[in-house]
């Protein structure tokens, strides 16, 4: 009988842990390969998880809700296939750092008598960390919460841990903040015996916690008569990310109105020959897409990214479609390379992408290296908005409800009143590197882009 390792999988290049949300299987359960093994989330999508191997789940390694770093091992699956003989060999006793990427890591020999610092500084994307007693589990979540409060390595060795294996969880962690820190012993150390250990790790900024991280105490009455509703795991993350973002980018909205008559008119005219031709519904979204592709290529600044000081100005036009689910929860899924695609190619993967996403079928990668956001507000009848940038983007635009208004129309006859379809545009991007002039500009040019529509356009 052979032990197969399950790990968390790579779910996208920035994507470096995820939380299980649910078990599909228990100790003891037969399962197949390919089959379900597990849901979990990134801080973007939900996804399942199959099994690599086919047999019986001998163990999970964690529960539900813990966080774990891509690539740690979370179950084994024992197989009627035979054992290689080296894997009954007795592995080396030695402690060492586990760190979750792919890049590898080089070991340096330590001496015995080397002193382990009491204060190690936190890093969240490292979950198992060298300590007195062997290696112990601490997750992102854990370390962060430790991090806001101020509390050493050596009080987090002391408590006591809950979890799998004596790992402290988050409601260990926030049982001995309610209980006043009170310090328990430490754990003895191991007899000194040669370990292997990483070079020292660069110090880094203690980061701040997050919406879904902060030690808080639970308020149990409120005045008034109200209802307390708790808030899903998407919507805590969702009030995270929009949270960083006002406080990363300084945010300034610029407005234009546009008149789109003859895009609606030539949608209306080729919307059922389209749909019978190309199998799809073609939609505004698509039409409003392209235009901003073709704006963005004459200003590449608002296709960009700010990392420190200095701009990062991408060639990949990727924009994200931002898309209400059933649930009123709000994702952005991510149209790659839009600017090689045509009006057909786009219309495709909009109505791909937003089905996916009204049925939960995204991948994690669906809604990665977005370089660009755009927003329809007007789906639900709102006249314009002042979006919230999608960090580390520079820009989002927005789209109103398409209204008939009389307007005034200057032709070399003279002036006339007519009844056109308006529509605002808002765009909201980074002071920090985008002036209202450029801003200003490049929704202007949007406006000129969609008002220029060849209303005898073929398909």
């Amino acid at each position: 009988m052979a032990l197969i390792d399950v790990v968390m999988p790579k779910l996208g290049e920035s994507i470096m842990e995820a939380t299980i949300l649910r078990w599909h299987k228990k100790p003891g359960d037969y399962v197949k390969q390919d089959e379900t093994l597990m849901d979990i989330a990134t801080d973007k999508v939900d996804s399942e998880v199959p099994s690599t191997a086919e047999g019986v789940l001998e163990e999970t390694l964690y529960k539900e809700d813990e966080v774990v770093a891509i690539g740690t091992v979370i179950a084994r699956i024992r197989t009627a296939a035979e054992v290689p003989s080296q894997a009954t060999a007795p592995a080396p006793a030695v402690t060492e750092y586990r760190v979750p990427t792919a890049v590898p890591v080089q070991e340096a020999s330590v001496q015995t008598s080397a002193v382990v610092p009491e204060e190690i500084p936190y890093q969240p994307s490292i979950a198992h960390l060298a300590l007195p007693g062997g290696i112990r589990f601490y997750s992102p979540l854990v370390l962060n919460i430790a991090a806001s409060e101020g509390i050493p390595m050596s009080e987090l060795e002391s408590i006591p841990g809950t979890g799998a294996e004596g790992r402290v969880t988050k409601k260990d962690i926030l049982e001995h903040l309610a209980n006043g820190r009170r310090a328990t012993p430490s754990r003895p150390a191991l007899n000194p015996e040669p370990v292997r250990a990483e070079p020292p790790p660069v110090p880094v900024t203690r980061p701040e916690p997050t919406v879904t991280e902060r030690a808080t105490t639970p308020v149990t009455s409120y005045a008034g008569n109200v209802e307390v509703i708790e808030m899903d795991r998407m919507r805590k993350l969702i009030a995270d990310h929009m949270v960083k973002s006002k406080a990363t980018s300084a945010h300034v909205t610029s407005f234009a109105e546009a008149d789109v008559t003859h895009i609606v008119q030539w949608r209306e005219r080729i919307k059922k020959d389209f749909e019978k031709r190309e199998g799809e519904k073609i939609t505004f979204t698509p039409l409003f897409i392209e235009a901003i592709v073709r704006t963005l290529k004459k200003f590449p600044l608002l296709n960009s990214s700010v990392d420190g000081d200095r701009i990062l100005i991408k060639k990949d036009i990727n924009i994200g479609m931002a898309t209400a689910l059933t649930n009123g929860n709000l994702i952005v899924p991510v149209i790659k390379g839009a600017d090689q695609l045509n009006l057909v190619g786009l219309t495709r993967q909009v109505n791909l992408m937003a089905n996916n996403a009204r049925n939960n079928r995204l991948k994690p990668d669906d809604t990665q290296g977005g370089t660009f956001t755009f927003t329809n507000v007007g789906t639900f009848g709102s006249l314009m908005g002042t979006p919230i940038i999608s960090q580390p983007q520079v820009a989002i635009l927005a789209t109103g409800a398409i209204k008939k208004k009389p307007v005034v129309l200057e032709t070399p006859e003279g002036d006339s009143i007519a009844i056109r379809h308006m529509m605002f545009i808002s765009m909201s991007y980074d002071h920090r590197i985008i002036d209202g002039s450029l801003g200003a500009t490049f929704v202007t040019a949007v406006v000129k882009e969609l008002e220029a529509f060849d209303v005898n356009r073929n398909i």
